[in-house]
């Protein structure tokens, strides 16, 4: 067995006894600072440990999230109606999906980008109209045309006036025309309109009555910063709505036409199909509630479902669009535009002006989550979305026929950390440049978000510290600095002594 004496030999830190050492003013004055020293250094390694140091590198996009992106937005367009708007995405490799409606979500808007009514459906069943291309042989039959002059008495007069809106140079106008007349004629045989008064149908030439259709077909859009328009010189004329189709048939309801708060009167539209017959059923489903005793209408024919063909149109002319598309990850485009296979458009009187509430690439991510990468990263997430918050304003003084693009240059981001040896993402997101620009062209106006993808992504991967590194350096601190002290006490007592046995020299000789 190993004697205590032995074991005491190897003993590295062997102690003076306490009544061989003394204690000094000068020493007590260097262990507190040292003591300080220690605490400082040891909040400062603390600190560094805790910090979160990163290592940015470009590599090749290696994304987990498929082939597909989804791409979210909330644009308003104050001048496109709700009826026509259409979303379409197209990229090159030849997808061309066109009015997306399953994921798109579009609101009626008034000139301040408020809500005026309910969500508007996209009209599926116009492809499927019946315009009727009924020959009339020598038969002619007039339609009463309305003017600016006569519109509010002959809709003050009649319980229900029956409005086509309606251009000459219109390819739908123009295969409405001889089935409208003719239903109007016969609607003014069956409801004599000096015996009865209930039912009207005229119609507006919208080249001649520009003013009329401006007041019930565009509505003048006034934006509520009137600085804004003044800060851009720009006329409060290019905000008219001129993005309602031709024909558009308007339904005016006598004592309902009353102006609601954002100003405009209300009616609705008819949307079912236009030959004789069905406007003649839609005549009658909307006499039904309106009771004359001397006229008992009988039609015969199809029956078709004329009240889902009346639905109210909207108080404003102004549409947000709201939702998502999935795209692939090539470079491609979204259009916003007016498309319908059943009105025409006057392509010079398009305004596509629009504001960008958001728009952003991949997944959403919370804004808790992107407010703590931010305080841990600063530059992070900045241009994720470059557009929000944004006008881009067409302005109609200086050319028709515009259409406004984006061209977005789309990098992945991704923050990868490294625990236990294991690496595992914690964020992805997707940034994106963005240049804007108006274009006249010929055809009709758009607004078109271009986007091209990478191929490389931004990898930021977080640098973990080991704790027993800590530790060491933690240890060394300590060490370090009471060695030091101790080094700086022992020159400072020596120099202390030296001195004093020099005094006493002197005073010797």
């Amino acid at each position: 067995m190993v004697s205590t004496t032995k074991i005491k030999s190897v003993d590295f830190y062997r102690k003076i006894p306490r009544d061989l050492t003394e204690a000094s003013l000068s020493g007590a004055g260097l262990s507190i600072i040292a003591a300080l020293a220690m605490v400082f250094l040891f909040g400062m390694e603390l600190s560094t440990y805790l910090a979160v140091t990163t290592n940015t590198s470009v590599i090749v996009d290696k994304s987990s999230d498929g082939d597909l992106l989804r791409i979210d937005f909330n644009v308003s367009f104050p001048s496109l109606s709700c009826e026509f708007a259409s979303v379409d995405v197209r990229d090159v490799l030849g997808t061309n999906r066109l009015n997306l409606t399953k994921t798109i979500r579009k609101v009626p808007i008034d000139p301040h980008l408020r809500a005026t009514g309910a969500e508007v459906h996209s009209n599926t069943g116009l492809d499927l109209i019946n315009h009727g291309d009924e020959d009339h042989g020598d038969n002619t039959y007039d339609a009463i045309p309305l003017t600016d002059a006569t519109f509010d008495k002959f809709s003050h007069h009649f319980q229900i006036l029956v409005v086509n809106f309606y251009a000459p140079w219109c390819h739908w106008s123009k295969r409405l025309k001889p089935s409208w007349e003719k239903a109007s004629e016969i609607t003014r045989e069956r409801y004599d309109p000096e015996t009865d008064g209930r039912v009207l149908l005229g119609s507006v030439d919208c080249t001649e009555e520009s003013e009329l259709c401006k007041r019930y077909l565009y509505q003048v859009l006034m934006f509520f910063l009137t600085s804004f328009l003044l800060k851009f010189n720009i006329s409060n004329e290019i905000f008219r709505n001129h993005i309602q189709g031709y024909p558009s048939i308007r339904i005016f309801r006598k004592g309902s036409d009353l102006k609601e708060d954002h100003g405009h009167h209300e009616h609705e539209s008819y949307h079912g199909d236009r030959d004789t017959e069905s406007i003649l059923k839609m005549v009658e489903e909307l006499l039904k509630p309106i009771k004359k005793e001397d006229h008992k209408l009988a039609l015969d024919g199809k029956i078709d479902n004329v009240i889902s063909s009346i639905k109210k149109a909207p108080v404003s002319g102004g549409c947000r669009i709201i939702g998502y598309v999935r795209a692939k990850k090539v470079p491609g485009e979204i259009i916003i535009s007016a498309r319908s296979r059943a009105h025409s458009f006057d392509a010079s009187q398009m305004n596509m002006t629009h504001y960008v509430s958001h728009l952003s690439f991949g997944k959403l991510i919370s804004e808790r989550l992107l407010t703590d990468m931010k305080r841990l990263m600063p530059y992070f997430g900045l241009s994720h979305d470059r557009l929000n918050g944004k006008w881009f304003v067409n302005e109609g003084k200086f050319a028709a026929n515009v259409t406004i693009e984006h061209y977005l240059q789309v990098v992945k981001t991704e923050v990868v950390s490294r625990r236990f040896g294991q690496e595992h993402s914690v964020i992805e997101e997707y940034e994106y440049t963005a240049h804007s620009s108006v274009a006249h062209g010929y055809y009709y106006p758009v607004a078109k978000f271009h986007f091209d993808l990478s191929p490389m992504q931004v990898l930021i991967s977080e640098n973990p510290k080991s704790f027993s590194h800590f530790i060491t350096n933690v240890c060394a601190i300590i060490g370090g600095v009471f060695t030091v002290a101790g080094i700086l006490d022992s020159i400072f007592q020596s120099t202390v002594r030296l001195v004093k046995k020099k005094v006493e020299l002197g005073k010797n000789i």
